[in-house]
């Protein structure tokens, strides 16, 4: 998404721009100080941050029946398939995490075990866990290690609610304005636009965070989450973003509602 704005690939529009890389639980910390300008989150953090951020309508990261996974070892399939997960631990990546507030929601009585989502293969392999909630590329590599796949909690979700599921998204700090806000989206949009046109090197670029996954994985995994709803999330995106915080409301999750407002560029 940040190739053509980090490899000065187009003007910045007068913007200065500072990268900072950290893994998304960090960047969901970041944000509940409001430390970034322009961030990515989780969308089960939003809630939290939202008197803070405005939510952009280029850049979120949506998975259409498909998302963050369960996987475990054969051996504890039989566990995991039984209707008492009250004794089972669980790694998770973050209790920030969409994809913790996805499991969460289908669900509760499990114990959760916060771990790197870059560790959580090696705890579910180590026998340290009884399962591993895997997000990023381990959701295409989870086989390699010769795990089983309990759920998809993207398909879950398109079955309970036939929309997308938005997972991570970009948000803009309220205190630079609307008119600057929209011409951050505008600067992400072009972006990405200019990524897909230069696709070769856009990945090939976007491989050195790839934690040693091959082109052809790498490309798949783009592929996933950077689509067309990347671009816009459109009215189905924000309808899916209220739907997930209406039920976790309801479940508890959210001690109050969560109206989402989205800028475009």
């Amino acid at each position: 998404m940040f190739y053509g704005i980090s490899q000065g690939k187009m003007p910045l529009d007068g913007f200065r721009i500072k990268h900072v890389l950290k893994d998304i639980q960090s960047l969901n910390r970041d944000a509940l100080k409001g430390k970034h300008h322009i961030t990515a989150i989780s969308t089960a953090a939003y809630p939290l941050v939202a008197d803070k951020y405005w939510i952009l309508s280029v850049g979120a990261s949506v998975g259409r029946r498909y998302g963050p996974i369960l996987v475990c070892r054969p051996e504890k399939m039989k566990a995991l398939k039984a209707s008492d997960w009250s004794s089972l631990r669980i790694a998770t990546p973050g209790p920030l995490t969409t994809a913790l507030l996805l499991l969460r929601l289908f669900r509760k009585d499990f114990i959760s075990v916060n771990k790197p989502f870059d560790r959580i293969l090696h705890a579910v392999k180590a026998g340290q866990v009884d399962a591993g909630l895997v997000i990023h590329e381990g959701q295409l590599t989870y086989k390699k290690w010769g795990f089983q796949k309990v759920l998809d909690l993207g398909r879950w979700w398109h079955e309970e609610t036939a929309l997308p599921i938005p997972l991570g998204l970009d948000v803009v700090r309220k205190d630079l304005g609307r008119s600057e806000a929209a011409r951050l989206a505008g600067l992400l949009s072009e972006s990405i636009r200019l990524a897909y046109k230069n696709k070769k090197d856009s990945v090939r670029y976007a491989l050195k965070f790839g934690r040693g996954i091959n082109a052809k994985v790498g490309e798949k995994f783009v592929k996933m989450y950077v689509n067309r709803d990347t671009l816009d999330m459109g009215v189905e995106g924000e309808e899916a973003l209220k739907e997930l915080f209406r039920r976790a409301r309801r479940a508890g999750i959210l001690r109050a509602p969560c109206a989402p407002e989205v800028i475009r560029p």
